[in-house]
């Protein structure tokens, strides 16, 4: 495989933005408005709500990057800054519940995804968002027995997340149970004959995404403090501190540090300043531009990005399908299951067929321009989906689909996930970055957070309420308890 090239960009690299002096005050600000940054956003609504929260979105809606261009599967699973982590060691409508089932048990992945699709579940029901629980058969061939034996022996003896909706303890923490290849063909009768077992795992699920994510809007929008602003990109990122209160921020003594942020709104070339007590960096594709912003150019973060291709079906070979159907991931000394989960088949909740995504790593511009805005955005210039997949494609769905036809798939749309490690970099966990404005982290009582959410790609969707919950709670909550 050739070299892939990441990008190490820092918004306004450039110097375009000077520095402005803020001119009204919010007490969080979460930048980026997928459903990561809804989810959190109306999380501090919700457990804040005397406090001022905006999202800032740069596109004219929400969702329109990652969130809306996924499998949509619920899974069943120079500036003085003081930094550390919190990591683990080591254009369609419906969203797939996912289990968790392939991450390391102790991973962030693992823990959010398991937290996560309970709360979506539960949230689906009580406001009314249409899902369905389908779920997932992941098939083996003969020489993949092993690994789908393996992957039901750990979830055996994985407990349940300490704040599960559940409350029986002595249930696994994700069900899944051994078949053999002919009760796998007893379910799904185009299954290929190779197939010599399967792992079902019933919890997963799909889901309506844009009223999931139309849900968290409101929610933000009518409560006494959110803000939702659209089309306003954030163009300039700086911490601050103050001795005297600036002028037009009435009321705001004790606030002594924050973040100064600008954002422009529109096709307005003049950004406004706002200060910040708390950032929250939720900027999926973006959030190593803004993060390297604030990082000398040598402790800069890459990102890596790897294009998936759906094709949605309509042909033989896939009669009465009612289950999502996943391929053992390819594994071995160049290919690793936590890059790809391979080309599988899923489902809307109107039951028409979709195939994907594969995975097709895009290297970063070898020349960058004068604009880091622009070259953060070389990835866009991928996204029309074409033929050019398909043969491959259809060669990976006919070793479980046999009946499956070249001619019947047809190019859907792409996206583009969010890698911290390069293909060779086996295992990367989310992660969580807090810096300060300040060395030390804390003046007096203040606890003024960024809060940089680093490779956020499946299982985002399915653990985007658990990480609310993680970032708001746990973070934010329990450092405003700390110092208040």
């Amino acid at each position: 495989m050739a070299t892939i090239r990441g990008l190490k960009r820092a918004l306004n690299d450039n110097g375009r933005y000077r520095y402005k002096s803020p001119e009204i005050a919010v007490d969080h600000l979460v930048i980026g408005g997928g459903i990561v940054g809804l989810a959190i956003a109306q999380r501090l609504c919700q457990l804040f709500p005397s406090n001022t929260t905006y999202l800032l979105e740069r596109h004219k809606r929400f969702g329109e990057e990652i969130s809306s261009r996924n499998s949509e599967v619920i899974h069943s699973g120079k500036c003085s800054i003081k930094t550390f982590y919190w990591k683990c060691r080591s254009l369609t409508s419906h969203a797939i519940y996912h289990s968790g089932l392939y991450y390391p048990p102790d991973s962030l992945k693992t823990r959010l995804c398991l937290r996560g699709r309970d709360l979506m579940y539960q949230r689906c029901k009580t406001h009314s968002i249409s899902y369905r629980q389908t779920g997932k058969l992941v098939v083996a061939k003969k020489h993949q027995i092993p690994y789908i034996e393996a992957l039901h022996s750990k979830w055996q003896h994985l407990q349940r997340p300490t704040q599960s909706l559940d409350g029986d303890e002595d249930t696994p923490a994700l069900q899944t149970r051994l078949l053999t290849g002919e009760e796998a063909q007893e379910i799904e009768p185009d299954l290929s004959k190779d197939i010599f077992g399967a792992l079902w795992v019933p919890i997963t699920g799909i889901v309506d995404s844009h009223s999931f994510m139309q849900s968290l809007e409101k929610d933000i929008i009518e409560s006494e403090g959110g803000q939702v602003s659209y089309f306003t990109k954030v163009v300039r990122v700086d911490p601050y501190q103050r001795s005297k209160r600036p002028a037009n921020i009435p009321d705001l003594e004790s606030r002594e540090t924050g973040w100064v942020i600008q954002a422009v709104t529109g096709d307005t070339d003049e950004g406004d300043a706002i200060l910040a007590r708390t950032v929250i960096n939720a900027s999926g594709l973006s959030s190593t531009l803004i993060l390297n912003s604030l990082l000398p150019q040598d402790k800069r973060i890459p990102m890596y990005y790897a294009k998936g291709s759906y094709a949605k079906y309509g042909g033989p070979g896939v009669s009465n399908i009612k289950h999502l159907i996943y391929p053992c991931p390819e594994t071995g000394p160049n290919a690793h299951a936590f890059q790809s989960l391979g080309t599988h088949l899923t489902l809307d909740l109107e039951g028409r067929i979709r195939f994907g995504p594969d995975i097709q790593w895009i290297s970063a511009p070898d020349t960058l321009s004068s604009d880091p805005e622009e070259d953060s955005d070389f990835w866009t210039k991928h996204m029309v989906p074409d033929e050019s997949r398909l043969a491959e494609m259809h060669k990976a769905v006919t070793s479980y689909l046999p009946g499956v036809t070249l001619e019947g798939l047809q190019p859907d749309y792409c996206g583009m996930r969010p890698k911290l490690v390069p293909p060779t970099g086996g295992f990367q966990d989310f992660v969580f970055r807090v810096d300060h404005p300040i060395s030390g982290g804390l003046v007096g009582d203040e606890f003024s957070p960024m809060i940089s959410l680093l490779g956020i790609e499946s299982p985002g969707l399915t653990s985007s309420l658990a990480i609310a919950e993680l970032v708001v709670d746990e973070m934010i909550g329990q450092g405003k308890s700390v110092v208040g």
